[in-house]
């Protein structure tokens, strides 16, 4: 019970922080919907993906068995430790990307972020993502949301290319500077 209860909470929790989070950048009249920087049919189909793998797993936890084996203790220890790190690394940087922080490329200007974990991954948010996505499937071992999960990270690898050409765009020099001292993903 406790083991769902904390499951349950970082999804919750983050998504009440990303949410929040657009609420209050919309009063302060920031839209956090940026441009979708691929195919928008397939750059939100990814997005809702990610919530539905994040329910599976809490699914789950909650006794709604979507394995078709039994999933051993060590891969539900292993898929937790992925879940609480992701969720932990992607509140984190939602936090430190604060007016910057957009769904898809902004339309306006922002502010390139090198410190703080950016120093370690140009993309640390993606990581903490991938992590959630590779906790659903190790703690479901379910072919669908083992695909699912695949899916969903095939294609945000597409979006981190195409948000890295608008950096390189818009930050010019700056931008392929870090991008030269600082690793892609970790």
């Amino acid at each position: 019970m406790i083991e769902a209860v904390l499951v349950t909470i970082f999804p919750v929790g983050f998504l009440i922080i990303l949410f929040g989070g657009g609420v209050l950048l919309r009063r302060r009249n920031i839209e956090q919907n940026g441009k979708a920087p691929i195919n928008p049919t397939l750059f939100y189909a990814s997005k809702y993906s990610v919530i539905a793998l994040w329910g599976a797993m809490v699914a789950r936890n909650w006794g709604i068995s979507l394995s078709f084996a039994e999933v051993p203790r060590f891969l539900q220890i292993i898929a937790l430790f992925f879940w609480i790190s992701g969720f932990v690394l992607l509140s984190i940087v939602r936090f430190k990307m604060g007016d910057s922080f957009r769904l898809g490329t902004p339309r306006e200007d922002t502010r390139l972020k090198t410190d703080g974990l950016f120093r370690l991954s140009r993309n640390p948010m993606y990581v903490g993502m991938y992590a959630t996505m590779a906790a659903s499937a190790l703690y479901t071992l379910n072919p669908v949301i083992i695909l699912l999960a695949v899916f969903v990270v095939a294609v945000h690898h597409k979006i981190v290319l195409m948000e890295e050409k608008h950096l390189q765009m818009v930050f010019g020099r700056e931008y392929l500077d870090y991008r030269n001292r600082v690793r892609q993903y970790i």
